[in-house]
């Protein structure tokens, strides 16, 4: 026999009760609590799946969001710092290209103007200046006289010697005459022949001492004749160094005057070695003077010395200017400025791009692997912010501008600039 199996649901008599009363539709719509939570929940066991797998996802991607916020900014920063690390291990450098020119260069040396003919005026015998007719700035013409001088000694002995020579002369006349005789009487064998020969002697010797008699007055006529000191060219008197009354010597060492003819000027100037062979005889050059500002001269070589001064390393040059004029005073001071072809491009460099050393001026330069190289360099014309580089570097050459004093070959940097080079006025 079956066994009956309890029912679930145990009506209580409440309950049946109250359904008993219930109406009918409101049994029909209210189902049991327990049929609701039932069907609230899904049948298919799929979805009942989705619920760790969403909630791994979801922690996964708080995993994921916390290491981008939190590790890759570090990482980055990390970066950074190395690569700002690498950089400060570089120094820094700002580099400048040499300005280069090929038009003719010019340099500028000082000049010395000098009369073209200047002579000291000395007394050639002793005496007193008894007048003077020339001061300075007086224009004179050659033979013109400039002082006189009183000499009582020389004439005192001027006429002694007038004196003797007269003496000697009769002297001379007297043996002359005495040889002559004898002579004839040598003829006749009246006196022998060495009585003749005797006063012939003698008559030679009295000619002698009469001829140096009036050689004696000759000279003596001639220092007379300086009394009168006079201009020996034409010309101006740029010093007077006497008065009235000064004895003066023939053998002492002070001039009377200072003559100079400035009609044409002499100007000497000392061209330094680089460019003693620029200069030719025949090159014509300007040349200024702070006294007339904004005008020039132009000069011309006329000869050099031909060989450098072992002293200063220069090459003296003598140039010729007009000074018809007037206009230009003897003693100025000059400058002269000659232009040469250049046979070569020339470079420069400001002067703060220079190392000096004991090996000498360098210049730190750039190469294309990023690394420095220090180059000796040879130095031309300084321009005063621009220095002419003769050797050493082309006009392609990066060279490091303001260079540090631990500046060493071989050394990275990195480039952080580079300037344009105005070009230099040539002085």
């Amino acid at each position: 026999m079956r066994k009956k199996c309890p029912s679930l649901f145990t009506p209580d008599p409440i309950s049946m009760k109250t359904l008993d009363h219930e109406p009918a539709g409101l049994l029909e719509t209210a189902p049991p609590a327990s049929v609701a939570r039932s069907s609230a929940r899904p049948s298919h066991p799929a979805t009942r799946r989705r619920a760790p797998v969403g909630l791994l996802v979801g922690t996964f991607l708080v995993l994921g969001a916390g290491l981008v916020v939190g590790i890759l900014p570090r990482i980055k920063a990390r970066t950074v710092l190395q690569e700002q690390k690498e950089v400060l291990s570089e120094p820094s450098v700002t580099v400048i290209s040499p300005h280069v020119s090929r038009k003719d260069a010019e340099f500028v040396v000082p000049g010395e103007v000098r009369p073209f003919v200047e002579a000291p005026i000395y007394a050639r015998t002793n005496g007193y200046v008894k007048r003077w007719l020339a001061d300075i700035g007086t224009e004179v013409k050659a033979g013109d006289i400039l002082a006189e001088i009183d000499t009582p000694e020389l004439d005192q002995e001027l006429a002694n010697a007038r004196a003797q020579a007269v003496q000697a002369e009769a002297s001379a006349q007297l043996a002359k005459t005495t040889a002559a005789r004898y002579n004839t009487l040598r003829k006749t064998s009246v006196i022998s022949a060495q009585d003749a020969d005797e006063k012939n002697a003698a008559a030679d010797a009295s000619e002698a001492s009469s001829q140096a008699a009036r050689a004696n007055v000759h000279r003596l006529e001639d220092l007379q004749a300086f009394q009168k000191v006079t201009a020996p060219f034409d010309g101006i008197i740029t010093e007077r160094d006497t008065d009235v009354g000064q004895l003066v010597s023939s053998t002492a060492a002070h001039p009377l005057f200072q003559l100079t003819q400035a009609r044409t000027l002499r100007v000497f100037v000392h061209v330094p070695e680089a460019h003693s062979r620029s200069i030719s005889v025949g090159q014509n050059s300007a040349v200024s003077f702070t006294e007339f500002p904004g005008r020039t001269f132009e000069a011309k070589v006329v000869r050099t010395a031909g060989a450098i001064d072992l002293a200063s390393r220069t090459l003296l040059t003598e140039l010729s200017l007009d000074n018809a004029k007037g206009e230009i005073l003897a003693g100025s001071h000059a400058e002269v400025k000659f232009s040469m072809p250049p046979d070569k491009p020339l470079l420069t460099l400001p002067s703060n791009a220079l190392l000096f050393r004991s090996e000498g001026p360098q210049a730190g330069v750039v190469n294309s692997d990023g690394k420095v190289e220090l180059r000796s360099v040879r130095m031309g014309r300084d321009f005063g912010r621009e220095i002419e580089i003769v050797t050493g570097i082309s006009e392609k050459d990066r060279v490091i501008l303001n260079p540090a004093d631990s500046l060493a070959s071989g050394i990275a940097v990195r480039v952080v600039e580079q300037k344009a080079f105005a070009a230099p006025k040539a002085k």
